[in-house]
C-alpha cells in the first residue's frame, strides 16, 4: 500500500528530494511539510522570513537546506570506518539559525543528532522551541543569546547559513568547537577576499558547490577544520 502524503507541496518536495539524490521516509517527508506550514503561520505574526509564498520557501528554505544532508553524511562518514554518518548523538551546533535553517532541518532528517539552534532574536529562538515541541523532535533545542555568550559544552559540527563573513563565523564560534570538529558554512559563493580572511590555524579543506533543485543561483558549502598542530 502506498503511504501518501495529503499536502499541496508533497510532490514539489518528493521530486526536490529526488533530484537531490535523498530518500526520506513518508514520516520525515510529513514533518518537514509540518516545518513549512510552521513557518509560513509564524510569519503571518513575527516576520520570520521576508519569503511568503509557500512555493517559494519550500525551494529557497526547504531544498536549500536539504541539499546539504548529504554531504554532512558523506564527510562524517569519513571519520569513522563503516559510519554512515555523523555518530550516534553528534552535537551540531547552529549559528543565527533564524528560523531554524538548517538546524530544524537536520534534526529532522537525523534524529540521532543532538541539534542547538542559537539566535540572538528571541522570538526566532521561542518559534524553534515551538517546532520541536509540535514536532516531537527530542533532539532539537533553541538558545536565545549571542553565540559568543554561550558556554556548552562542545560541538562536533558548527554550521551556519548566510551568518556573517568565514572570519566573524571562526572566531566567535572557536571555544565552541569539539576536538576533531568541523565548521560547515553555507553561501552562495566564496570570493578569494573572504577566503583570504580565514585565520591561518583554520584550514579550508573543501569548497562544495551544490545544486538546489528549482533555485537558479550559487550555493557551495565551505568545510573547515582547525590546523593539525
Amino acid at each position: 500500500m502506498t503511504d501518501t502524503i495529503s499536502h499541496p507541496l508533497a510532490g514539489p518536495l518528493d521530486r526536490g528530494l529526488n533530484a537531490l539524490g535523498l530518500p526520506l521516509p513518508p514520516a520525515v517527508q510529513r514533518r518537514l511539510l509540518s516545518y513549512l506550514d510552521l513557518i509560513a503561520q509564524w510569519n503571518r505574526v513575527y516576520n520570520l522570513t521576508a519569503i511568503r509564498d509557500p512555493g517559494s520557501m519550500l525551494v529557497q528554505h526547504l531544498l536549500d537546506c536539504l541539499a546539504i544532508v548529504q554531504p554532512l553524511r558523506r564527510e562524517a562518514g569519513q571519520a569513522g570506518e563503516g559510519s554512515s554518518g555523523l555518530k550516534a548523538g553528534c552535537r551540531v551546533l547552529d549559528v543565527g539559525s533564524g528560523a531554524g535553517l538548517p538546524g530544524v532541518v537536520l534534526a529532522i532528517c537525523e534524529p540521532e543528532w543532538s541539534v542547538t539552534c542559537v539566535d540572538a532574536v528571541a522570538k526566532k529562538a521561542s518559534f524553534i522551541r515551538q517546532v520541536a515541541a509540535e514536532l516531537q523532535l527530542t533532539n532539537l533545542t533553541a538558545t536565545h543569546q549571542r553565540v559568543e555568550d554561550m558556554d556548552d559544552a562542545p560541538f562536533d559540527l558548527i554550521t551556519s547559513r548566510a551568518f556573517a563573513t568565514l572570519s566573524d563565523f571562526i572566531s566567535l564560534t572557536t571555544a565552541r568547537l569539539a576536538p576533531g570538529g568541523r565548521w560547515v558554512a553555507m553561501k552562495a559563493h566564496l570570493s578569494p577576499e573572504e577566503r583570504a580572511g580565514v585565520p591561518a590555524n583554520v584550514e579550508v579543506f573543501h569548497v562544495e558547490p551544490l545544486t538546489v533543485p528549482g533555485l537558479d543561483a550559487a550555493r557551495c558549502l565551505v568545510w573547515m577544520r582547525p590546523q593539525a598542530g
